[in-house]
């Protein structure tokens, strides 16, 4: 007997029956009429060497369930109850939602699992663990070791997908077959960190961004955390293997006295029939949902930081900030060396006090001064670091996260301990007091390094979880006092970028990297979950500072231009040439910025290794904007027909080049025949058939729009 909930939306379905505590699908939507068919063959064999009735994957599986992978709930009291042992007893669900409680009346616990289907059909999970036990008849607390979610895929999924990286290499896609075993990520960095599993993707063979049906996780969380996917000999019941994740919870980091409760992250659960690009859709208009998400145009940002590093003269930088104006830029943002005891980044971090040696007046005549050319004024803070050379560290040693004195500094600097209430409180007074003081709109805030032995002396106990609901604590509070105050998730670059940060933040910085080549796969990659618009992309000098790689100006341009766009270039010294293409690049950002930052981002499975294609088309399909993009050399000395991804079946188009950007580098004699004069055809045509396109020299980038006629 059953009783099936069926959570419906946007062309997925997730079944639930609720006598048997189990997930019986999740995945593409299925007919009201089919659902007792699947609770009728949701059954599997009973096996050889195995129990004497069928196996089943419960909502919450542990040991007791016969589940011999990672089980969803780890705990003890006391070195006691350590087996999980959980009786449902209740359920309440609307026609997107259910919420199911559990209790394991000897550990003295109870349990709530939410699942929750959004309007666009990305699920989101979380589980909530109280402690229930009397404090008089157990002394002990409820030591939580996991809360994982962990949901069954088909065994039809047979490749795994997801990121590693490193610091200006971000997001770097790495792919192979699901054996036997758990490929499990875990991040114990204190943030996500260069490497980030980010998104883990579960789908079909040689699924791609238009093909291939696929399941997806992420963990919207900034501090440590696991995902992964499991696959047993014995499967999870019917299902080939289970996906998700949750924190990674150090040793006592949650102990639960009587009537605490522990609430851990959500985990973001999407299904795709269509490659990755489908689960992008869906993503996109999740985060888009967002409360925090911005609602204005992104403005175009010129950030000081590789223009002035360090050398902060107020006539260089009123300068830089007319020259911004002049171009078109929006939004000026005065980068690290504003503050005190800020020679070089060896020392006055905490101490967030304006340099008045640098600085004589202060920063509000620069803030004024920015704000009468028309831009909104941002300033760089790290606030949850500290320098050991710093007024702060000297004056509160004790407010510094640290198993030891003697731990290591990682860029000559150590981390603030938020979770003692004086540390936190002085960072709110200041960065309020800055706020208001200055005028600023916009703070870029970093985060340059991993928390590794993250002990708090506050506490003393492992403090990674504590650290992390301190600083989402301090943003909202911030943002609170401050609400049209905007900012910008930097880590290092591109460390922390997470659904956990951006449900408080209004960009992220994805790397610190602006060598357009590697900028092309970082956010193609990063566009994987996150939608262009919160996704700075900056444009940079001649030569990368972190690769030494020189590209031409037109590829810089419209590499930058799929994003939340802006300059990191010292641009007082650019010719009158540069500036006039710089104004066209500026122009055409505000023009496009309505179509790039609310459509759907499409990306062509690519034609080799050394070019891609990818674009925003318009939600309603009638218009796309595409780059066609070279990074190296390919074996193949032609392009053959390349398809135009997204563009709608039964209408018609006409696709041409957009050359404001500059003339694009070419390696052929000469361009196909359509390139001139443009081609009109089918969305259809353009997306199973498509057209040959230029071939481009390495490092160059060609602007296409298709308008529907």
């Amino acid at each position: 007997m059953s009783e099936l909930v069926h959570l419906t939306s946007a062309g997925v379905s997730v079944v639930i029956d609720t006598m048997s505590a189990r997930l019986l699908h999740w995945g593409a939507a299925l007919d009201g009429a089919d659902l007792e068919a699947l609770a009728g063959s949701s059954t599997g064999s009973v096996t050889f060497s195995s129990f004497d009735a069928p196996r089943t994957f419960p909502l919450l599986a542990v040991e007791a369930d016969g589940w011999s992978g990672a089980p969803a709930l780890a705990w003890h009291r006391g070195g006691l109850h350590s087996a999980p042992l959980l009786r449902s007893v209740g359920w309440e669900s609307t026609a997107t939602s259910l919420r199911a409680e559990f209790t394991d009346a000897a550990a003295g616990a109870s349990v709530v699992l939410d699942l929750s289907l959004d309007a666009v059909g990305v699920l989101t999970a979380q589980i909530s663990v109280t402690s229930t036990a009397d404090a008089a008849e157990r002394a002990e607390p409820l030591d939580l070791l996991a809360a994982r979610i962990l949901l069954p895929i088909p065994a039809h999924a047979t490749e795994v997908l997801d990121h590693t990286g490193r610091w200006t290499g971000e997001r770097h896609p790495q792919r192979g077959a699901l054996r036997h075993g758990a490929h499990l990520r875990q991040v114990r960095r204190g943030r996500g960190g260069h490497d980030a599993p980010y998104l883990t993707a579960v789908g079909t063979d040689g699924f791609g961004f238009r093909r291939g049906e696929l399941w997806t996780a992420h963990v919207a969380w900034s501090g440590d955390l696991e995902v992964g996917v499991e696959r047993l000999p014995e499967g999870a019941g019917v299902h080939g293997a289970v996906l998700g994740g949750g924190e990674l919870l150090l040793p006592g980091e949650i102990r639960l006295g009587a009537g605490e409760t522990y609430v851990s992250p959500r985990v973001f659960l999407t299904y795709g029939d269509s490659g990755l690009d489908s689960v992008s859709a869906r993503l996109h208009q999740t985060v888009r949902a967002f409360s925090a998400h911005p609602t204005t145009p992104r403005p175009l940002v010129l950030n000081t930081w590789e223009a002035v590093y360090f050398d902060h003269d107020p006539a260089k930088i009123v300068e830089l900030a007319e020259a911004a104006a002049s171009v078109g830029v929006e939004r000026f943002v005065l980068d690290d060396g504003w503050f005190r005891g800020r020679p070089d980044d060896r020392s006055g971090l905490g101490d967030w006090h304006i340099d008045h040696a640098k600085w004589p007046e202060g920063l509000r005549p620069l803030a004024d001064h920015v704000h009468s050319l028309g831009m909104q004024f941002g300033l760089w803070f790290e606030p949850e670091m500290v320098n050991p050379v710093s007024d702060l560290a000297a004056q509160h040693p004790d407010w510094v996260l640290q198993a030891s004195p003697d731990s290591p500094t990682w860029r000559h600097q150590k981390v603030l301990d938020l979770a003692n209430p004086d540390a936190a409180a002085y960072l709110l007074e200041r960065l309020d007091a800055l706020v208001s003081e200055v005028g600023i709109d916009f703070i870029k805030w970093d985060h340059n390094r991993d928390l590794h032995a993250a002990v708090s002396p506050h506490t003393g106990r492992a403090s990674v979880h504590a650290q992390t609901t301190a600083f989402y604590a301090l943003l909202d509070a911030l943002r609170e006092r401050h609400p049209s105050l905007e900012i910008e998730s930097c880590a290092s670059g591109g460390a922390r970028v997470d659904l956990g940060v951006l449900q408080r933040t209004q960009r992220v910085w994805a790397s610190d990297s602006n060598d357009p080549v590697e900028r092309q796969r970082i956010q193609r990659w990063t566009g994987t979950l996150v939608p262009p618009e919160v996704v700075g992309s900056h444009v940079g000098p001649p030569v990368a500072e972190t690769t030494h790689r020189a590209a031409s100006l037109p590829f810089r341009m419209t590499t930058a231009l799929f994003g939340h766009a802006g300059i990191e270039w010292d641009i007082t010294g650019c010719t009158d040439d540069e500036r006039a293409a710089l104004a066209r690049w500026t122009a055409l950002y505000r023009e496009l910025r309505p179509l790039l930052h609310s459509g759907v981002t499409v990306r062509s499975d690519e034609v080799d290794d050394e070019t891609l294609l990818h674009g925003v088309v318009a939600v309603d399909g009638s218009r796309g904007v595409f780059a066609w993009v070279r990074l190296g050399a390919s074996v193949d000395g032609f392009t053959p027909r390349t398809r135009i991804p997204g563009l709608q079946p039964g209408e018609r188009y006409r696709l041409r080049v957009r050359d404001e950007l500059g003339a694009v580098s070419r390696h052929q004699v000469s361009d196909p025949a359509w390139l001139d004069v443009g081609i009109e055809a089918t969305g259809s045509f353009f997306e199973s058939v498509g057209v040959p396109l230029p071939l481009l020299a390495p490092g160059a980038a060609m602007l296409l729009e298709a308008v529907r006629v």
